[in-house]
């Protein structure tokens, strides 16, 4: 397989789809900047992904309306630009609708619509001077196709909005060749998923997704030069047939 020179940014890349992400980047050449907000996790996959300079590491929460502006000026000064922005960062909980506060509405929204808008507005002026770029937001296949007796209307009312902003922001950006997809997940092996296994009947495949699985995905969106506005579901065919 030959090297690549992109130069990308992955948000929450301390653990899970995230670092597994950062990591295949990092083994194909990329230049890769990291971020999560647990600074001593964050060091500590920066350490573990073991690419010296090739390597920076931001902490801050995406949450937090100056994160964003510190990861792209880290990126510029480091390598002069970004190929490639992966809104991974997010968070996801289970409560009953009725049982939900305006503080969980609030916090599902900080995170995963604010955070994810808020980085991609500051990351697409290094992409405008660079000719183009791929951003890839993270959703899930929940969005579109609830699971009966997965109460979780809070955090999908924020990943809807996810999906939303990457149609609109594909349109609006592919005059400047930057294209704009959503990866949405299905239940994949990560420290946030209890008892994975437990759901690998939902899934057609009879498996619960690996990192690797949305890993090989967002490679291929983030290369696809003609895929812009697009939602590739990764989930083992739940989304269309259980």
């Amino acid at each position: 397989m030959s090297q690549r020179t992109d130069r990308v940014i992955v948000t929450g890349a301390s653990s899970g789809i995230g670092y597994d992400l950062a990591a295949r980047f990092l083994a194909e050449g990329s230049s890769l900047l990291i971020n999560a907000r647990d600074a001593e996790k964050l060091e500590r996959a920066r350490e573990r992904l073991q690419g010296g300079r090739r390597v920076v590491a931001v902490a801050g929460s995406v949450a937090e309306s100056g994160t964003a502006g510190a990861v792209a000026a880290a990126a510029e000064r480091a390598f002069g630009g970004v190929d490639v922005l992966v809104n991974n960062a997010g968070i996801f909980g289970a409560k009953p609708f009725l049982e939900s506060t305006e503080d969980d509405l609030d916090r599902f929204y900080a995170t995963n619509v604010k955070g994810t808008y808020l980085m991609t507005r500051a990351v697409v002026p290094l992409m405008l001077k660079g000719g183009g770029g791929s951003i890839i937001n993270v959703g899930t296949v929940l969005v579109q196709q609830a699971l009966k007796g997965l109460p979780v209307s809070a955090a999908m009312a924020s990943k809807g909005g996810v999906h939303a902003l990457t149609v609109s922001l594909a349109a609006e950006l592919a005059p400047h060749q930057i294209r704009v997809n959503t990866l949405a997940p299905g239940f994949i092996r990560t420290p946030l998923l209890e008892d994975a296994d437990s759901l690998a009947s939902v899934h057609p495949l009879g498996r619960v997704g690996e990192v690797r699985d949305t890993t090989d995905a967002a490679l291929f969106l983030a290369r696809a030069s003609f895929v812009t506005g697009t939602t590739l579901d990764v989930d083992g065919g739940y989304s269309h047939g259980r």
